[in-house]
């Protein structure tokens, strides 16, 4: 079962670098339906961009990014011993393979492992639920997009109106260094490495897809109508397109605190889900 894991590791990381999501290929066409030159062309080269790359077999972007994974698994799941190592092992071969671009790096020496792997790389989110069943989602996230996440620890006094205005205000900062059109991911309450968190599983969700509290669905509605008004567009050379989506989750806060955090993924939102049964069968379902 250890080499089956690690087969299917190496295999999930291949497909998350080479094959975009549906939903996410779906709004970038939608979106150059829409839209005028320059846009038209930078959206242009995109799609392309990501026809050869699954034509080719070859990563859509040579910043393969840092392999980032959500483990939902079930209480009675008889593998969860075989996990951690075989993700490990799984993103060696995969960055041998493919191949990857070596992105892990030691902070103390500068070092390049040479393989995605290192101290805390890939980093493991885990989800324990009831059940014997596993789901293992990875998220490949680009160093670009990376360093235009943010945090703030607003006022609790601004409430809601001061998060969005925060939301809109570094868009604008960001304004094309994250590679738009972005799909943007908004933590908001818990503390500030909790809101992070949920800012990035956030971007887990497909594009077009609401939160189920209309509250927060509805704010999701109003910032993304907003950030696509301020017309950085694709590239950040102008035009409608801006964010392809914004996801936001959100946690009970403290009374003294609203931490608000903003993560992005760059128009190559890679992710790709797998599942595992207790019999040790594993298949893809997206």
């Amino acid at each position: 079962m250890r080499e089956k894991l690690i087969n299917a590791i190496a295999d999930l990381m291949a497909r998350a670098v080479i094959d975009l999501p549906d939903d996410v290929e779906h709004a970038l066409k939608e979106a150059i339906a829409h839209e005028e030159e320059p846009a038209k062309t930078q959206l242009a080269a995109v799609l392309k961009n990501i026809e050869l790359a699954r034509h080719t077999r070859k990563p859509m972007c040579q910043d393969t990014g840092t392999p980032t994974f959500y483990i939902t698994v079930g209480t009675a799941f008889p593998y969860t011993n075989l996990l951690k190592e075989a993700i490990v092992e799984g993103v060696k071969k995969a960055t041998t393979e493919v191949p990857l671009r070596p992105n892990a790096i030691d902070v103390l020496t500068g070092k390049n492992s040479g393989d995605n792997t290192g101290k805390d790389i890939p980093y493991l989110n885990w989800s324990l639920v009831e059940g014997d069943g596993c789901t293992i989602t990875v998220m490949p996230k680009g160093g670009g997009s990376e360093n235009m996440s943010t945090l703030k620890m607003l006022k609790p006094g601004v409430g809601l109106k001061g998060t969005k205005e925060f939301v809109v205000g570094w868009m604008i900062e960001a304004a094309g260094n994250p590679c738009p059109p972005t799909t943007v991911g908004v933590g908001i309450g818990g503390g500030s490495d909790i809101a992070m968190k949920l800012a990035k599983r956030a971007l887990l969700r497909k594009v077009g897809e609401r939160h189920e509290n209309k509250e927060i669905a509805a704010m999701e509605e109003e910032l993304l109508h907003a950030i696509n008004e301020l017309g950085i567009g694709a590239m950040g050379l102008g035009g409608k397109t801006t964010i392809l989506d914004i996801h936001i989750e959100v946690a009970h806060r403290h009374p003294a605190s609203l931490p608000v955090a903003i993560a992005m993924q760059c128009w190559a939102n890679r992710r790709k889900t797998m599942k595992i049964d207790k019999e040790g069968n594993i298949w893809n379902i997206d």
